[in-house]
């Protein structure tokens, strides 16, 4: 017993052998319990980090896969004639967008769509030019004029499809079509200039005006650029939309013309070639301007097609330019009244003066024959204005000379730019000898003379001719122009205060409407076709015939000449300008049939019946339109 004990208490006092590997072991497991300590720590600091600190921006990141925010064009602002009739509008287009940044493989999901709705190689050459060129949230135009079908494919295969999406935009709808195309204009998508000067261009369903008032008035029409809020689910599909910015709209644009008035006209023209001009004479409001044949301004917007360009470029008629402002002409003796007015004021003609005329003049050894191969006798201004007889007007040319009669043409307009609302207008030309100097020639006698005819270099636009008249009948320096309101305010000139009194003496201008006023209304006036059959209200004008081309003093003598018996483009322009009523002026027209051949024949009964329109409608004393349908969509296409 007592050596068991002994044994037990010797085993006691030995040293344990199993103690150092506990205290490894104890050390390993604190180290491994830091170690978790501290990567819970991290991880505790990094959701703290990710949740708190972080959490609004994290949570703006999953929003924004929710939502996509994208920016669209705003509304282009409408164009509207004098009474509110939209002669410019908006209407809807269906469209197929890329948005860059949603794909990771364009082409690949250019080549899906192209296989649910075709992609011409040129439309793909785009896209792909404006992918590289636009920032990657900027949505390009894959397709636009989606049909339902189209739009149902899309939707159906749009897991497909990442990034591309369905959206509703605007396009240009023109309601009268070519009759109001030269004065509204058309847009057209922008070009890369255009894109780099404003970078909102770049956003589908953006317009540029091409020209008109869609091009000089813009930068008002164009509006700002809106936005569109909408959720897309986990492949970028549109599930909702959940706002809308549509933008500013664009500024309406109210212009002076009556489109009941303009279609009036252009029925009046028929098939012609012409153009014709009509103005309020008391302030300058254009109240119709037609130029014939035109085009369909839609067509700029969806593409106008290689052969239909080539068609319009071959006409020799001209259908893309305005000629009532592009069109330069040879006045013929429309010009005859500023050549008085020039004469008067020189000094070197009195209304009571009397010229003779024989049926030619003789200047050194060149003759200059009349219209009238027998000649008128000897006759006073009110009577050469009256038979618009050449030699009188040869001879008042030559006694006042071209600079005075170039001064005199540039206050009623002629020759010189109009600053109205339009691009691309030709300031046309009166002939000085200082200009001949400049372009290396000699001004000789005979330049004069028949520039006292409205021949030889100089040449006019039917705008200028309108302003002329008008100037004449109100004795006001009025401008020509197009823009009535902007966004319902008024702009300046719709008073006849505004403008100026012309520096004309009075007596002067009564001379010249006297003249004018014989010539439609008188006994063998050369415009007996041009007086209005209206009780009551008469109408002073002028006739012209301009000739395009030399006919040899040989030919005249003959006694057989006949310009109607020529090729169509060879024979003479015909021209009228008007203004009634005689008493109180309010109207004034300005009418050129290209080739017409005689302005006494073709144009001064057009104009008559262009006035009697105008009289009868009375635009510019109206508020409201005439209660007839003014024109309907299918009538212009």
């Amino acid at each position: 017993m007592v050596r068991r004990r002994k044994t037990l208490q010797r085993l006691m006092s030995r040293p344990d052998a199993d103690t150092p590997s506990r205290g490894v072991f104890t050390r390993r497991a604190l180290v491994v319990l830091g170690a978790q300590m501290a990567a819970f720590g991290l991880l505790g600091h990094r959701l703290y980090g990710l949740q708190v600190v972080e959490g609004d921006h994290f949570a703006r990141m999953a929003e924004n896969n929710r939502v996509s925010r994208r920016l669209i064009a705003s509304p282009r602002g409408r164009v509207v004639d004098r009474f509110g009739i939209a002669v410019a509008s908006n209407k809807v287009n269906w469209r197929a967008l890329l948005l860059p940044e949603e794909t990771s493989d364009i082409p690949g999901t250019l080549d899906r769509f192209s296989a649910l709705v075709p992609i011409e190689a040129r439309d793909r050459a785009r896209i792909e030019r404006e992918i590289r060129h636009k920032r990657r949230f900027i949505p390009v135009m894959l397709h636009d004029f989606l049909s339902w079908d189209d739009m149902a494919r899309i939707e159906l295969n749009a897991p497909s499809l990442p990034g591309v999406l369905i959206d509703v935009g605007t396009t240009r709808n023109y309601p009268f079509g070519p009759l109001m195309a030269h004065v509204v204009g058309y847009v057209a998508p922008p070009g890369d200039k255009d894109v780099a000067q404003d970078q909102t261009l770049a956003l589908p369903g953006m317009r540029v005006g091409r020209a008109g008032i869609e091009q000089t008035q813009d930068g008002l029409l164009r509006g700002q650029v809106g936005a569109v809020e909408v959720e897309v689910n986990a492949v970028g599909r549109l599930m909702s939309e959940l706002s809308r910015d549509e933008g500013q709209p664009g500024d309406e644009i109210t212009l002076t013309i009556d489109s009941g008035l303009q279609q009036a006209v252009l029925g009046r023209i028929a098939d012609q070639s012409a153009s014709a001009v009509v103005m309020d004479c008391r302030n300058g409001e254009v109240l119709a301007m037609v130029s014939n044949p035109s085009f369909d301004p839609s067509l700029f917007d969806s593409g106008v097609s290689q052969a239909q360009w080539q068609e319009w470029a071959t006409d020799p008629r001209t259908p893309l330019i305005n000629k009532a402002v592009a069109g330069v002409y040879p006045p013929g003796s429309t010009f005859k009244p500023a050549v008085a007015m020039a004469a008067l004021k020189a000094g070197t003609l009195s209304p009571t003066d009397r010229i003779f005329c024989p049926g030619y003049l003789d200047v050194g050894g060149t003759r200059f024959h009349c219209w009238s191969r027998y000649g008128h006798g000897a006759l006073t201004l009110k009577e050469g204005l009256k038979f618009s007889c050449d030699v009188f007007f040869y001879e008042v040319a030559r006694r006042t000379g071209m600079d005075a009669i170039a001064a005199a043409s540039h206050s009623f307009g002629l020759g010189t730019n109009l600053d109205i609302e339009l691009q691309h207008t030709r300031a046309g030309l009166i002939p000085t000898p200082e200009w001949r100097r400049a372009h290396g020639q000699h001004w000789n006698g005979g330049d004069t003379i028949v520039s006292g005819i409205g021949q030889g270099f100089v040449q006019v636009t039917p705008l200028q001719l309108a302003t002329y008249v008008s100037r004449i009948a109100s004795g006001r320096a009025v401008q020509p122009h197009l823009v009535r309101a902007i966004s319902g305010r008024q702009t300046d000139g719709t008073d006849g205060g505004h403008w100026p009194a012309l520096d004309m003496p009075e007596p002067f201008l009564a001379q010249l409407r006297a003249g004018m006023y014989a010539v439609v209304n008188e006994e063998h006036g050369t415009a007996p076709k041009a007086k209005l059959d209206i009780p009551g209200v008469q109408m002073a004008g002028k006739t012209g015939s301009a000739q395009v081309r030399h006919v040899s003093r040989a030919l005249r003598e003959s006694g057989h000449f006949d310009s109607s018996s020529l090729p169509w483009e060879y024979r003479p322009h015909a021209l009228f300008i008007c203004f009634a009523p005689y008493d109180a002026p309010r109207y004034a027209a300005a009418v050129v049939v290209e080739h017409g051949n005689a302005g006494a024949a073709v144009a001064a009964p057009l104009a008559r019946d262009i006035m009697t329109d105008t009289l009868t409608r009375d635009p510019a004393n109206r508020k409201e339109p005439p209660g007839q349908v003014v024109a309907e969509v299918e009538d212009f296409e």
